[in-house]
This record gives C-alpha cells, structure tokens and sequence, in this order.
C-alpha cells in the first residue's frame, strides 16, 4: 500500500513506536460482536516503513454502502501493529475531524470522553467500536466495555475517518468496504 502522510507519521514517531507482550488474538478482540456481525473488509495501514493497523469492518449483512449508512449497524475493529499512547491516538481523531470538514459544537466533549476511556496501545491490542441499536458507539477492547459514546453524530463522524469517500486513506478505505 501507498504511504501516508508525514504528519500522520511524526504523530506515530512521538507517540513512542515500540513492540510489545501480552497480545490479543482475532478471537479475544472480535468476541463482542457474538456471531451478529459479518466481515465486509480489511485493510492495513502503513505510514513510510511503518505498519500502524490492520482494520477490520463488519455489519449485520457483510455489507457496507456509503449512501445507506444511517441504516446499516457497523463496527470497526483496529488491531494496532505498534505502541501507541491514547494521547496521539485521540489527536490524530481530532486532526482526521479536521482535514473532513467536521466541526461540531460536541466535539471537544467526545475528545475529552476518549481520552478519559481510551488506554495506551501497546503492540497487537485492539480497539472495536461496535454501533449500538441507537447508534451510539461502545468502544471495547477484547471483551472489556471501554465505555459508550451516546450520540450517532459521533459514530458517524468517526467511522466516517475510515468510511467517508473523502476518506484521506482512499486504497484502504476501498479495501475496509470491500471494494477491491
């Protein structure tokens, strides 16, 4: 896959890249979903020489269409291939926000809500955002609640990162939506 930006780069480099213990496998990670969930795609992301994650979108049916959105229940799973402190991660959202037009009176609460339920990353632990029946977005980490973001706004404009046809990420978003 094609390189990303420098920015997104020295956000990585800060945050401390290193490798770790303990991992999670698939299974521990994708274990909210039970068996309601289907894989529409997967892609990884890698910036310069480094891989950063592998992304894993589901729905209800096993598929995804942009323009049908509001009525498909999705969830995103991000198994982070490096270290990453909870800091950079919710910065580069903030900075993600920003580079897609997205500027609500809410979002600095949400930020504050996931550096508040978010932990520091360390090397194979993942993140999954599954979309509750009211759209509201419940973070996990293998069968672990982080905690629920209670605004379908926010889910949708934090899927859209990796969703979004605007998405910066275009190949990857192909591949997350099933695509390519």
């Amino acid at each position: 896959m094609k390189t990303k930006s420098l920015a997104l780069a020295s956000a990585l480099v800060c945050a401390g890249l290193s490798t770790a213990v303990g991992a999670q496998s698939i299974g521990e990670c994708k274990k909210p979903l039970a068996d309601e969930y289907k894989e529409v795609g997967q892609t990884r992301l890698s910036v310069l020489f480094w891989d950063v994650y592998d992304a894993f979108l589901y729905t209800t049916d096993g598929d995804f269409d942009w323009s049908q959105r509001k009525q498909q229940r999705k969830a995103l799973l991000l198994r982070y291939l490096r270290d990453i402190e909870a800091k950079e991660l919710v910065e580069t959202t903030s900075e993600e926000w920003e580079k897609l037009g997205f500027n609500s009176q809410e979002q600095s609460q949400w930020l504050d809500k996931l550096s508040e339920m978010w932990p520091d990353i360390k090397e194979d632990d993942c993140i999954l955002l599954k979309e509750t029946k009211e759209g509201y977005a419940a973070f996990y980490q293998g069968d672990k609640s982080l905690g629920v973001i209670n605004s379908s706004q926010f889910t949708e404009q934090f899927l859209a990162i990796w969703l979004s046809p605007e998405s910066r990420f275009e190949e990857e978003r192909d591949e997350l939506v099933g695509k390519q």
